[in-house]
């Protein structure tokens, strides 16, 4: 096994929103704000080569989208999919499996792609991997996540034939040494891939924690659903990264890649951060 860091690029949110009730004056000096109140933040997705398969854990935004659209989010940076994949000696028809933690646009738009008048898998040699509860939630939105949940980056991926749904039960062996957690304080059943590479354990942590600040327990995102649950599945994630080791891998953090955890008298704490290249994580030892 093998893991690459692909990076779809960057994209703005409002800061109040990101960090919840964190007042702004913490959060500014984590991820300071722009004259909008706008923080820059990461599309950081993760593409694991295990033996014949290339499984890329979520695809960014996309570029299908109308300028009004992109403009709300304000895409910044040279970081495309294609040219992140490319960094790598990969192409799109390269994925044999496409792993959308959740359906959110940020996460999921890069699934599909325009052709013509048509929308089309982006992913053509791929199979797309969902869950039937968050599917449900997806395409039957409730009026606070409809805004986030487009029909066109989701029905064409069932329309084509590519969908398949995992096994509903946490911490599951999906494939060899790829463990899926379920988590519902940010959205219903979002998946957090728990991978096992090299003696060392990785988990992609999605929008349970977007960037290394969120580590501490009172930075939930306004965005979440559930918000207690959210701290309640921090709290648990937290005791086994700290027990195991874990490499902690964040889609959003406009810097940091990865992190460590460390136990300390003012609770968990960020123990080490880097890239995902330098954790050594792909050495065999």
């Amino acid at each position: 096994m093998r893991l690459y860091s692909v990076n779809a690029g960057h994209f703005k949110l409002d800061g109040g929103a990101m960090h919840g009730v964190v007042p702004k004056s913490m959060w500014s000096k984590a991820n300071p704000a722009d004259e909008n109140n706008m923080c820059s933040w990461a599309m950081r997705c993760l593409l694991i080569e295990h033996g014949l398969r290339r499984i890329l854990i979520d695809n960014g935004m996309g570029n299908k989208q109308d300028a009004k659209f992109f403009g709300h989010y304000y895409l910044h940076g040279d970081d495309t999919l294609d040219k992140s994949l490319a960094q790598h000696g990969f192409t799109r028809n390269d994925i044999t499996d496409v792993f959308l933690t959740h359906l959110h646009f940020d996460h999921c738009g890069g699934s599909i792609e325009r052709d013509g008048d048509k929308l089309v898998p982006a992913f053509r040699n791929a199979t797309y991997w969902s869950n039937k509860v968050h599917w449900g939630s997806a395409v039957n939105p409730n009026e606070r996540e409809k805004a986030s949940f487009l029909k066109e980056n989701i029905l064409p991926i069932q329309e084509s034939g590519q969908l398949k749904f995992v096994e509903m039960e946490d911490n599951t062996e999906w494939m060899p040494d790829i463990r899926i957690r379920f988590v519902k304080g940010h959205t219903d059943a979002m998946m957090l891939p728990q991978i096992r590479c090299n003696d060392r354990t990785l988990l992609y942590c999605a929008d349970l924690l977007p960037s290394a600040a969120h580590i501490s327990l009172p930075w939930v995102m306004a965005y979440d659903m559930r918000p207690l649950d959210t701290l309640a599945e921090k709290k648990k994630i937290f005791n086994e990264a700290v027990a195991g080791d874990w490499l902690l891998f964040f889609e959003h953090d406009p810097v940091n890649e990865c992190c460590s955890l460390q136990q300390t008298d003012r609770g968990v704490r960020v123990k080490d951060v880097m890239t995902l290249e330098a954790s050594g994580i792909n050495i065999v030892k």
